[in-house]
């Protein structure tokens, strides 16, 4: 592995010579000194450095991609001669979106882990586009996204599962009890809704379109924890799958509310980077998804 490299990525993602020294477990000196060398065998300069922070320069944005690209490669080139050698080992980086991310992985990866205690999975949570793009680069060893991907010829996607969005609105909601919703009711509440690139947005969008619904008041969120507990606090109604929100409903402290065509399906997808290799840790993990995951009564 080009150490300067790892160098030069640490001290990109930690933002600090000091914390990537620590994070390597070698000298500040021997890290400016890796950055340096990079810089000059480049002949650019990649960081901004002052007192309190680095950034990285223009130039420094297009080699930090560049490097991570390369080191996932010398990584996945190390685990694929590894797995020669025996049973599946080492890091294994899942990327979800953030419904199977938050509300199913968690439960899996922790049976996984008793299957496989020599793999250690490393998970990290985005968005569906943020999700796919990762893996494309090979950043991220295998994804389960939500709704579409514009990566059809970089990534191999299958179906894993199904999944229910129901409309929800808080059990003190003026909504609750009422026995018919309409169009104008749900336009004249607040929605909340998830941020662009989510699975979870694509979706609503569509049912906005297809019911042809313009709701007056529409606030994005990033979390979709941050939308069920604005649910719950009556300040309007969402779309949410029924992965997320089972326990509120069968509590009674979010309700279902009846409306036209809802709720609706949609379906979660494994993805993997186009290769003719597959490390065995991935490939396991991979079945064992499609073994595992619980239907909507398991959950």
């Amino acid at each position: 592995m080009d150490i300067h490299l790892l160098a030069f990525v640490t001290v990109a993602e930690e933002r600090s010579f000091t914390h990537a020294a620590e994070k390597l477990h070698i000298s500040q000196p021997a890290i400016s000194q890796h950055v340096q060398t990079l810089e000059k065998r480049l002949d650019v300069q990649l960081l901004e450095r002052n007192k309190r922070s680095v950034r990285l320069t223009k130039a420094g944005e297009i080699a930090y991609q560049q490097a991570k690209d390369i080191l996932c490669s010398y990584a996945r080139m190390t685990r694929l001669i590894e797995d020669l050698r025996g049973k599946p080992s080492g890091p294994l980086t899942i990327g979800a979106s953030f419904t199977f991310g938050e509300y199913v992985l968690p439960h899996l990866i922790a049976d996984f882990r008793l299957h496989y205690p020599d793999v250690t999975p490393i998970i990290e949570i985005h968005n569906t586009r943020a999700v796919a793009d990762l893996v494309a680069r090979g950043q991220l060893d295998i994804g389960i996204i939500e709704g579409s991907t514009h990566h059809q010829h970089d990534l191999a996607i299958e179906p894993l599962a199904s999944d229910q969005l129901t409309l929800v609105a808080s059990s003190g909601h003026p909504f609750a009890n009422q026995a018919n919703i309409t169009v104008e009711d749900l336009n004249s509440v607040p929605w909340m809704i998830r941020e662009p690139g989510s699975g979870t947005r694509e979706i609503t969008e569509t049912v906005f379109a297809q019911l042809h619904l313009r709701p007056a008041v529409v606030q994005e969120y990033a979390s979709t924890q941050l939308i069920k507990e604005s649910v719950l606090a009556g300040l309007g109604v969402a779309l949410l799958s029924k992965w997320v929100v089972h326990r509120e409903l069968q509590w009674r402290a979010l309700v279902e509310l009846p409306f036209q065509s809802l709720p609706v399906k949609r379906t979660f997808s494994v993805v993997l980077k186009q290769s003719n290799f597959t490390a065995s840790a991935v490939s396991c993990f991979r079945n064992y998804l499609f073994e595992h995951v619980p239907t909507l009564s398991e959950v």
